[in-house]
């Protein structure tokens, strides 16, 4: 059995996500402790509750300690499954989260795995759903991994009651991830989301209109602004810089009282940040690729060597026999 600090350096739910995934993939059982123990609610939350609960159906495990608030876990994996599967975080629990846990168990099935999942597609201190389909499946699709998704209803805080429908196509021939240069510059592309009762405030209008004015004295970008059905208000703007081998993406939440062109305007200095430096791999992609580098093989050269990316570098080489190397901003393995 593997035993694993989740105070470990970031001490986020990250390490219980990422250790629970390599778990069940390498069939091999983990005991987590300290689990969130730096945060301001320590221990277990929906969404990682979720994610485990889920994880634990797709591979038949053994759990210990999955309750909310629970500070230690011990995950005893079994048989990795497929089929369709439906689960609900139960509150607006990023849906993003708990994707980031059962799509590398996923990725090794016999077949294809569908997932329903219901909670919060665009919340604080998760990538967003836009995130997800753009950034995250792209990169995935370089290791030979296929994921097709579909928003069915987005979800903001605080009641969330988005639904997502993801299908995993199980890796057959796994590809290393060479991402040294970016290649040919193609276009900027920014996608604004309201719901519906921001519609008369212009809100997803707005946000683009603060990207533009930001971004235009670097670059050209066309925005694409749409309003849609939600349990609870709420705003976002998600963007992406295309290159011929890699994309690079960046966003911001709208929140009460801040306006909406501040909000675009956010969106756009995150992004400028990235375009102007050497990446390959914006700052918040390249923890989330680490677990896939150390089963697939690969490198990338990303903006900023986050903490987030120290640690997930930190659990997945718990269940690997490499090491990964750190150069100035380049990772490889």
């Amino acid at each position: 059995m593997i035993e694993i600090d989740g105070s470990y350096l970031e001490g986020g739910g990250q390490i219980l996500r990422t250790a629970v995934a390599l778990s069940a993939i390498k069939q091999v059982p983990i005991k987590v402790y300290n689990i969130r123990k730096g945060r301001s609610e320590p221990g277990l939350k929906a969404q990682h509750l979720t994610g485990i609960t889920a994880a634990a159906q797709l591979c038949g495990a053994k759990v210990t300690g999955a309750a909310i608030g629970s500070t230690e876990l011990v995950f005893e994996p079994g048989k990795i499954k497929f089929g369709k599967f439906k689960f609900d975080i139960g509150t607006a629990g990023a849906i993003t989260l708990v994707l980031q846990t059962i799509i590398p168990i996923a990725a090794f099935a016999r077949s294809k795995t569908s997932f329903a999942i219901s909670g919060g597609t665009n919340v604080s201190w998760a990538p967003s759903i836009e995130y997800f389909q753009n950034i995250f499946c792209d990169c995935m699709e370089k290791f030979g991994l296929v994921i097709n998704s579909e928003v069915e209803k987005y979800g903001f805080y605080p009641k969330g009651g988005g639904t997502v429908n993801v299908e995993v196509l199980p890796v057959k021939s796994p590809k290393a991830l060479n991402l040294s240069d970016r290649g040919k510059f193609f276009d900027i592309k920014a996608f604004s989301i309201a719901s519906e009762d921001l519609k008369s405030a212009n809100v997803a209008d707005r946000q683009i209109m603060g990207f533009k004015k930001q971004i235009s004295a670097n670059h050209d970008a066309k925005g694409f602004p749409s309003y849609v059905k939600t349990s609870s208000a709420g705003s976002f703007i998600y963007a992406h810089a295309l290159y011929e081998n890699c994309k690079l993406g960046a966003s911001a939440l709208g929140e009460k009282g801040k306006p909406a062109e501040s909000v675009g305007d956010e969106c756009a200095s995150e992004l400028l940040k990235e375009i102007k430096s050497d990446a390959t791999v914006d700052k918040h992609m390249a923890d989330q690729l680490i677990p896939f580098l150390g089963l697939f093989g690969g490198s990338f050269i990303t903006s900023e060597i986050t903490d987030h990316t120290k640690t997930n570098i930190w659990v997945t080489e718990k269940f690997i026999n490499k090491k990964f190397k750190v150069e100035g901003n380049k990772i490889w393995i």
